[in-house]
């Protein structure tokens, strides 16, 4: 299936990139978040596909959860999808967006799926490995290698969101043997982890389930993790919100595995309660 996975998300890709070239049409939604054309197109071009190659797993799309929440929490599969992570650098005309498409498994991510259409770059994990690959002019897959996450050699290099950081994140780093600290949108966050060009990527704001299961999924097919600010395996499936919709919880992410991570943060006091 991973497969059939990165040829959809390269669809969806092409056909972003085609409605950006001609001029992506940009409305607000009752959050006050933007959202364009491309996202609501892309994400009917994902859930088509989808519901081909596998009509008995549900799908959670950020489009149409937006707009009706339902509770899948005893499905033991799930398909996650984000059609276009990072609208605001897709919208400023910078590079740093994505089409995230999971596959969840007993609230794991299994087979995940991060294509960037504007760096011709493909991350994906079958579960076991990730990779990265270049895509060619002709949509089709060049050059794959398979990547590993890092835990650093002592000093750490974190990453940080381009347009969400705040105060809470830069007091957690503060505690940590920080060497240096990079930026960049959407899910690439956690490919930069995964190919371990950075060590550490704390979440101390509002992300979605479908925003982050992807490119988890590359990060721990990589040999890395996800805890939640208490110390535990971030889960996906269940609705964690009031109102039942899918937010995460604060999370850390790291290249190294989890108890690696959990004695990092007790000995550095960087366990925070979400």
């Amino acid at each position: 299936m991973l497969d059939t996975l990165e040829r959809i998300a390269i669809e969806a890709g092409t056909l972003i990139a085609q409605i950006r070239q001609g001029g992506a049409n940009v409305m607000t939604k009752s959050d006050g978040s933007p959202v364009t054309d491309a996202d609501q197109a892309a994400e009917d071009l994902i859930v088509r596909a989808l519901q081909r190659i596998a009509p008995d797993i549900p799908i959670i799309a950020e489009e149409s959860a937006a707009s009706c929440v339902a509770d899948h929490s005893t499905s033991r599969a799930l398909f996650f999808v984000d059609p276009l992570d990072g609208t605001k650098e897709f919208i400023c005309g910078r590079p740093d967006y994505t089409v995230n498409i999971c596959l969840v498994e007993n609230r794991k991510p299994k087979l995940g799926v991060v294509f960037a259409p504007a760096r011709g770059e493909l991350f994906s994990s079958d579960g076991l490995a990730s990779y990265r690959s270049a895509i060619l002019q002709d949509a089709s897959i060049g050059e794959r290698s398979q990547i590993r996450a890092s835990c650093g050699d002592g000093r750490l290099t974190a990453v940080a969101s381009a347009s969400h950081g705040n105060l809470e994140t830069e007091d957690f780093l503060q505690k940590l043997p920080i060497d240096r600290k990079v930026s960049v949108g959407s899910s690439l966050k956690f490919c930069l982890v995964a190919m371990a060009d950075a060590h550490i990527y704390p979440r101390f704001g509002r992300t979605m389930q479908w925003d982050t299961a992807a490119g988890d999924a590359v990060l721990r097919g990589a040999g890395g993790c996800t805890l939640t600010s208490d110390g535990r395996e971030l889960e996906y499936g269940v609705p964690c919100a009031a109102d039942g919709s899918y937010d995460n919880p604060h999370f850390i992410s790291y290249g190294g595995d989890a108890d690696t991570l959990r004695a990092l943060l007790q000995n550095r006091g960087g366990v925070i309660d979400a």
